[in-house]
């Protein structure tokens, strides 16, 4: 029986406990990491799917960009300094006799082309092929002790961006927008932004839904290609196309009030009518000539001599203009898959590397370097978290017979960057030589799970049933790199 002070003792205590979990939810640790719980399914308005979702605990990160260097970009000619590489150079890999990796047998270490030199107020050692983001050394997060499961650039793309190797699985950013939603209603939620020379060699696998439902595919399109049929056919005026929409409209809300209930129906009305919205508000976010000059020069959209820069560039204005827009997931790519033969269309530097990534360099680092100044200059970069990643690394050596590096899934680089990670970091390492991880292994799965963890999602309960199984996007896997987080 209650008296009193047994009332006002029991209300204390639950006041200390509800204390207690406002701040375990508040820095995500509410049951975020221990898996015990159920799944945390989003509750999803079939007639609004991308409405904004809460999330499973506070976020540091609203929204995501990711750049994505296709081809394997190396850890060794850009970010991953090895002085024993320089000084052993011309040597064989110790242990490595008779190694034969992906396309063959293996020659003598080789040390990059590039002079690698200290960067920012932290000197974290940078190459020169880059040194433009070099230069925003101090605001970079890297993870230098990334490992794959695949040394096949198709199935390595798949893992990176989808945590399988296999076609047919839904890429991260469906499973955020799924979880999340988007904050702008009239532009896609997923925005993917292929290379100006074509797209990735996994192609639409990287920003595919997988058995999620459709409407969280990625919409690709980028600064010089439109999205296609979308555009109003010049025989009909604005007024007519307006005036049509609204009608169709009306009859869909009529044919939807015949069959309450059917979430099928009320999906397929709203992606229709998201595409009407987007007649307007893609060429209004993509028309690049409201942007001052000086903005066009400093990402190098102006550049006449560089076209590939140049198109690359406007690129990452329009994945600027579409962060700016509340748009949540934006994926960009660096490099594009070209058949006949090694070209220089992505990082894929197995032959001629110096020739190469000398293209490949000035094209990637001017725009990147200005994306994050602009988003940190206009403040996005606080609720921004910035991702530069690759399907996997190269080898310490050049491949026998010729000039160039060999893929290698055993350890290689991303960083992070904005909101919620600590900067300047460097965390996990790669040997002596850089040919494998061996300071804090990370893998793929645990890069997922850090990045769920800034958008406050738990990445063991954000389960979808398919086919009878909880699937996630980090498998059965993954920890969260609790390091990195600030």
């Amino acid at each position: 029986m209650w008296n009193r002070r047994r009332f006002l003792s029991d209300l204390g205590q639950g006041l200390s406990g509800i204390a207690l979990a406002s701040l375990l939810a508040r820095d995500g640790l509410l049951g975020a990491e221990s898996g015990s719980g159920g799944p945390l399914r989003p509750v999803i308005d079939p007639g609004r799917p991308f409405a904004p979702r809460d999330s499973h605990f506070p976020a540091r990160a609203k929204n995501v960009v990711v750049i994505f260097c296709s081809g394997a970009c190396s850890h060794l000619d850009t970010f991953d300094y090895k002085p024993e590489l320089i000084s052993r150079h011309g040597q064989p890999l110790p242990g490595g006799d008779e190694l034969v990796t992906f396309q063959g047998a293996q020659g003598n270490l080789t040390k990059s082309p590039w002079e690698f030199r200290p960067r920012g107020e932290s000197g974290k050692m940078i190459s020169d092929l880059v040194p433009q983001i070099g230069e925003l050394a101090d605001d970079l997060c890297f993870v230098h002790s990334m490992t794959s499961k695949t040394n096949t650039h198709g199935p390595g793309e798949n893992f990176m961006s989808t945590g399988y190797t296999l076609d047919g699985f839904p890429s991260m950013g469906s499973w955020i927008t799924w979880a999340l939603g988007s904050e702008n209603q009239d532009l896609p939620a997923y925005v993917a932004i292929p290379d100006p020379r074509g797209t990735p060699q996994s192609s639409v696998n990287n920003w595919g839904p997988g058995f999620l439902p459709a409407a969280f595919q990625g919409t690709d399109f980028n600064a010089s290609k439109p999205i296609r049929n979308l555009q109003r056919p010049e025989s009909i005026d604005a007024a007519t196309d307006k005036q049509t929409r609204a009608f169709l409209r009306q009859l869909n809300e009529r044919h939807l009030e015949q069959f309450p209930g059917d979430s099928e129906l009320a999906a397929r009305i709203a992606s229709y009518e998201l595409a009407a919205r987007m007649q307007l508000s893609v060429p209004e976010v993509s028309d690049l000539s409201t942007e001052t000059a000086s903005t066009l020069k400093m990402y190098g959209a102006d550049d006449t001599e560089n076209t590939l820069k140049a198109g690359f560039a406007r690129n990452c204005i329009l994945a600027r203009r579409l962060l700016e827009q509340g748009v949540r997931f934006v994926q960009l790519f660096n490099g594009a898959y070209q058949t006949g033969g090694e070209g220089v269309s992505n990082w894929d530097g197995h032959k001629s590397l110096e020739p190469q990534y000398s293209k490949h360099g000035p094209v990637l680092d001017q725009p990147v370097s200005a994306l994050l100044k602009d988003l940190k200059q206009r403040g996005l970069l606080k609720e921004t978290l910035v991702v530069w990643c690759t399907e996997f690394g190269r080898m310490p050596t050049f491949q026998k017979g010729a000039s160039g590096r060999d893929h290698n899934p055993s350890g290689f680089t991303c960083w992070l960057a904005g909101a919620g990670v600590k900067a300047p970091f460097s965390y996990g390492a790669t040997d002596e030589f850089g040919y494998k991880a061996a300071e804090n292994i990370s893998t793929v799965y645990d890069f997922h799970a850090t990045i769920l963890h800034l958008l406050g999602l738990d990445h063991k309960r954000l389960t979808f049933l398919h086919n009878g199984l909880d699937r996630r996007l980090t498998d059965v896997h993954g920890e969260v790199i609790h390091d990195v987080l600030a």
